[in-house]
């Protein structure tokens, strides 16, 4: 699933492209996942210039210029592919056709990349907002006994850190996954605070400098310890991996554990 520094990138470069652009028409091609009927959805779009495609926690938001907005979360396997005269994806969700641009095609052999009209707005803070800041940690992780990897996949918390990101931010802060939120001292605390920016910003920095005009997939081969082709850690720790549960988790013996 991309993560927030992916979906940072692609909305850059998906304005890039379609900034001032009218939207001739949208094609829904599976409307499982949609919320809205795919009438309603044409109606609504269909003639409206996009203004920005902006990242909102793990989603992409077009925003239209009349104000009206199409939430975009590509959930484990969706993508994001151009076409000119003709879509040759497989397992097609949707397209948008542009007038004097490229056309874009929303694609998912599962399935499940969900279209929303006019999305509500989320409980959770932004990973890279300034309220995510050492006072919101410490008062979220001393009431919670949870783990503190799961404290922060929880989007109603921190919105944008998925799997791969909290395990790199984890093992930058050196603080294991395992530990108990609520043991976690105030030092390492402000040290996850820290490690949250700095992971996903240079992360951002990295997938623009290597990846410029990607708008779909996940980079993670640049990653330190959430990387299955690595054996150690650029300082040279051991990765480790745990497979109990639904997700891997990858950390280092070096990591604290807070009990």
């Amino acid at each position: 699933m991309p993560e927030l520094p992916d979906l940072q990138v692609f909305s850059t470069n998906l304005t890039r492209v379609l900034k001032g652009k009218k939207l001739k028409t949208i094609n829904i091609r599976n409307a499982k996942k949609l919320k809205t009927p795919a009438r309603t959805l044409k109606r609504a779009l269909e003639g409206r210039v996009l203004g920005e495609v902006v990242r909102d926690g793990k989603e992409l938001h077009f925003l239209f210029k009349d104000g009206t907005v199409l939430g975009l979360h590509l959930m484990l396997r969706g993508k994001l592919s151009w076409f000119k005269e003709r879509n040759d994806q497989k397992f097609t969700i949707a397209e948008m056709i542009f007038d004097k641009a490229d056309s874009l095609a929303i694609s998912d052999y599962q399935g499940q990349a969900a279209l929303t009209l006019n999305p509500e707005v989320k409980d959770g803070i932004d990973a890279l907002s300034k309220q995510a800041n050492f006072r919101l940690l410490k008062n979220k992780l001393s009431k919670s006994k949870a783990a503190v990897k799961n404290v922060l996949l929880d989007q109603k918390f921190i919105r944008g850190i998925g799997n791969a990101y909290a395990d790199e931010i984890l093992w930058e802060a050196g603080i294991s996954p395992f530990s108990s939120s609520n043991k976690i001292p105030d030092e390492k605390i402000k040290a996850l605070d820290k490690s949250i920016k700095a992971v996903l910003t240079k992360a951002e920095k990295t997938i623009r400098k290597n990846h410029p005009d990607i708008i779909t997939g996940e980079v993670r081969d640049f990653l330190a310890v959430h990387n299955s082709k690595r054996e150690t850690t650029p300082r040279g720790e051991r990765i480790l991996v745990d497979e109990s549960g639904s997700r891997r988790t990858y950390y280092t013996a070096e990591q604290t554990l807070f009990q």
